[in-house]
């Protein structure tokens, strides 16, 4: 399998998932801003098992034969590069954008750019196992899911789709760690910067807002804020009720949507980041508010792994038929 851009953070995600994944080995990996530096100097945490993995530059021709290849690359570059890679390949996994909105008029809007590869983007696949498991299988090409996007709609999609929650106004407040930023310097992810603040960013206008409503089926209002921690999402979901509900039904929807699932943790507490941390697991939870009406679904995530690299990774064991669960953990690190 390959790895076009490994040096990002999704990109270390993916070497350090793979490295513990009983059927696939890295043959290629790149990182063209950092080609022909060993991926161990720039993350030390991947020496024992990749001590002379060299970021190459890429060459088309190096992905032929490959089973496997998973972008970690720009939304625009991803656009460029899938129609080249669909048919050369076994399985594309795109963990950019390009690929994760149906109606390709949305593009210009909300990322910036005109969608210009409508087949592609018709046969793409939404890459979350949870809510698109029969898709998945055997596709071909993988659009992973954003990192907000999977905390919110695993919190409300049962709820919407159950009949229980209003889809109009719904409210989405989600605080992420820095990571979610990217592994590229910038003053508002500097230490200085992030270090004892937290802030709302993207107001009204955050692109993973239709995303979300591509995928629940509700007209959202969604707030992301920026946390001092490295890692995490927490994301708080209002929505007003469409029949009568209590917490505990709630709670009982909720767990008998997930039942099986591997790594959808359903728990009458509240979940945490830390919980979580460097595993592929999703802690929700659930209340009803009787004073003002209001239901109120939360849920815990690590943006870089079940947000982003091990939802690619458990979206393509999903598309072979394997265990889902290959390579992925459920166990959070703590302390």
């Amino acid at each position: 399998m390959g790895i076009l851009g490994a040096s990002g953070y999704t990109g270390a995600e993916l070497l350090r998932l793979c490295a513990q994944h009983p059927r696939l080995e890295v043959v290629y990996a790149t990182g063209d801003s950092q080609a022909g530096s060993l991926a161990a100097n720039l993350y030390p945490s991947l020496a024992a098992e990749y001590p002379n993995l060299v970021f190459d530059e890429f060459d088309l021709a190096r992905v032929d034969g490959l089973d496997v290849v998973f972008l970690g690359l720009p939304h625009e570059a991803s656009l460029e590069l899938v129609p080249a890679l669909v048919g050369r390949v076994g399985h594309v996994v795109d963990l950019s954008a390009a690929f994760r909105l149906k109606d390709a008029s949305k593009y210009p809007t909300w990322y910036g750019f005109e969608h210009v590869q409508m087949d592609l983007l018709a046969k793409a696949v939404y890459g979350l196992p949870e809510l698109f498991r029969d898709e998945l299988r055997g596709a071909a090409l993988i659009a992973t899911p954003g990192c907000y996007v999977t905390a919110a709609s695993l919190a409300l999609s049962p709820l919407v789709r159950g009949g229980l929650i209003e889809p109009q106004g719904v409210i989405v407040d989600a605080a992420s760690g820095v990571s979610g930023a990217g592994r590229a310097l910038k003053h508002t992810s500097h230490f200085s910067t992030v270090n004892e603040d937290f802030t709302a960013y993207g107001l009204l206008d955050h692109r993973h807002t239709p995303e979300i409503e591509q995928v629940t089926g509700a007209q959202v209002l969604f707030t992301p804020h920026l946390a001092p921690m490295n890692r995490g999402i927490l994301a708080t979901c209002y929505a007003r009720p469409s029949t009568d509900v209590s917490t505990a039904s709630l709670l009982a929807a909720l767990a008998r949507s997930y039942a099986g699932e591997p790594f959808v943790v359903v728990r009458p507490s509240s979940p945490s980041t830390k919980a979580v941390l460097g595993s592929n697991a999703v802690h929700i939870t659930a209340r009803y508010d009787e004073r003002t009406g209001y239901v109120m679904v939360l849920a815990a995530l690590d943006n870089i792994t079940k947000g982003a690299s091990g939802g690619a990774v458990q979206a393509l064991n999903a598309a072979m038929s394997w265990d889902e669960t290959l390579g992925l953990s459920r166990v959070g690190v703590y302390p």
